[in-house]
Formats: structure tokens, sequence, C-alpha cells
């Protein structure tokens, strides 16, 4: 599997998408949107922000673990990373999300 960006329904009736990368391992998640289109945007805001190296902040959290959350422009959260266990390996998602992002192919689930 190449990675790829999946659109999906969750439970409370709101689309969210994930990137997820060739391994099968989700990298990012994303917030609840109301409409389809409207997590369509956010996907196109994923690729774009992405590119800026900056857009990533990484924390740790209360537990010790390592994670990361893509931001926008005016500083809005438009994904969460999963948890990482390893600082590098958290680099290593980062990376993966710059350098695959732009060309990566949307599925819907």
């Amino acid at each position: 599997m190449s990675g790829r960006f999946e659109v999906y329904k969750d439970s409370q009736g709101e689309y969210r998408f994930r990137l997820k990368a060739s391994n099968g391992q989700t990298l990012l998640f994303s917030e609840g949107y109301s409409s389809k289109s409207g997590c369509m945007n956010g996907i196109e805001s994923a690729i774009e922000n992405s590119k800026v190296t900056g857009r990533f902040e990484t924390y740790e959290d209360k537990a010790g673990k390592y994670r990361f959350r893509l931001k926008a422009a005016n500083n809005q959260i438009i994904g969460v990373s999963k948890v990482y266990e390893i600082k590098s390996k958290l680099q290593n998602g980062i990376k993966y999300i710059q350098r695959s992002a732009p060309e990566i192919g949307i599925k819907e689930i």
C-alpha cells in the first residue's frame, strides 16, 4: 500500500481524514468536519501547511510520550499525530508527511 489520505465518517456523523504511511501506520488525524467538502479543504490545508517546517508543533505529553500538531498559518490545528515513544521516530513521521503529503492520493472509506 502506498501512503494516502483516508476520508471517513465517524460515529457522530462528522467527516474526518487521516494520513496513513505506506506501511499502513496512521500518522495524522484530523478534527471533525460537518461536511465532506470541509474535510477535503482540510486535506488541502494539511498538504499546503506540511511544506512549512514551522507549522509542526512538537511536544511531550503528560505520559512522557511525543506528539506533534500540524497547524495552519492562523495557528488553527489541522491534525494531530499518533503517539511516539521515541523523539527521533516523531521527527521521521514529520519528514514522511513533508515529503509525501503533496503526492499521495485520497481514498474514501
